[in-house]
């Protein structure tokens, strides 16, 4: 099966999953993500930039509909994929631009910013840098971080970390999916996550992978349950 190239109304309603999960999302609809065997659990799976376009236009106004209370003026958006959505995130939210970190370092670029980085998806360490041409955009304004997925934290935590090195503190994160909560235990206390939506972690049983409900995270900025496919 092709995973993230369109929605669907109604899944097979079943306690327990095998190779995949329907995430449901806020207009009534579900996307169907592969899950991913951890060992001990598994996850539910979303790339950005293997999504078709009619699936990452409404996510998108998801996203910028569940981080409008933020108030943001400018919009980071992380490397790891991250760059698929902060475009189309600030352009919902009325940006004339977008800031895009990136992972490899141009002759300008000043090592102060920069820090160590990986992520759940590609464990391997590199770093994240900000072009130093980019701090007027960020300075004395409210940034809101976008990713793609919140998962363990570890590439959200950098985005923060290296925004500091900025003299920034963001208002928020932004994530079209936050999968699971193993991220809670590190993230900043106060610090808001927006998400178009969220699933949790699944915990495997004799009939599947079967979806462990305290591991949903509560507490996000989410859209309007009545949000329409092409909200924001």
């Amino acid at each position: 099966m092709e995973y993230w190239q369109d929605f669907v109304a109604a899944p097979p309603a079943t306690a327990a999953h095998d190779t995949d999960y329907p995430a449901p999302l806020p207009d009534g609809r579900f996307l169907i993500l592969p899950l991913r065997d951890y060992g001990e659990v598994a996850v539910a799976g979303f790339i950005a930039n293997q999504a078709a376009f009619s699936v990452l236009h409404p996510v998108g106004g998801w996203m910028a509909e569940a981080a409008a209370p933020l108030r943001a003026e400018v919009v980071v958006g992380l490397p790891t994929l991250g760059h698929v959505l902060g475009g189309p995130v600030a352009e919902r939210l009325g940006h004339p631009n977008w800031v895009a970190p990136g992972y490899s370092r141009k002759r300008w670029y000043d090592p102060e910013l920069s820090v160590p980085t990986s992520s759940s998806t590609a464990p391997e360490a590199r770093r994240m840098w900000l072009d130093p041409r980019l701090l007027p955009r960020l300075t004395g304004r409210r940034v809101l971080l976008v990713d793609d997925v919140i998962s363990t934290g570890s590439s959200a935590l950098a985005g923060l970390a290296l925004l500091r090195r900025a003299g920034v503190e963001p208002v928020g994160l932004c994530v079209a999916m936050a999968q699971g909560d193993r991220w809670r235990a590190d993230w900043p206390a106060g610090l808001p996550v927006a998400a178009a939506f969220a699933t949790p972690l699944f915990r495997r049983r004799p009939e599947g992978w079967v979806p462990d409900a305290a591991t949903r995270p509560a507490g996000l900025l989410s859209p309007s349950l009545a949000a329409g496919p092409n909200a924001g």
